[in-house]
């Protein structure tokens, strides 16, 4: 995943992120459990932005740990 992509990503959805994997097409994110709600955003806002912005599908996950 390149740099720039990570640093978007960290800026829209404005939590710790853990760990990015991309995975056939779609981005899967995994952030502490703490933050999960506030990275999804109102009924998804803030994952449909970051969709929107980075054209690809994006996951939120809970990270391990």
């Amino acid at each position: 995943m390149e740099a720039e992509t990570a640093q978007k990503l960290k800026q829209m959805l404005g939590v710790t992120i853990d760990r990015i994997e991309e995975q056939e097409g779609e981005i899967v994110v995994y952030v502490p459990k703490n933050q999960i709600a506030k990275a999804i955003g109102s009924n998804g806002s803030v994952v449909r932005a970051a969709e929107l912005v980075l054209n690809k599908k994006l996951s939120i996950k809970e990270s391990g740990g």
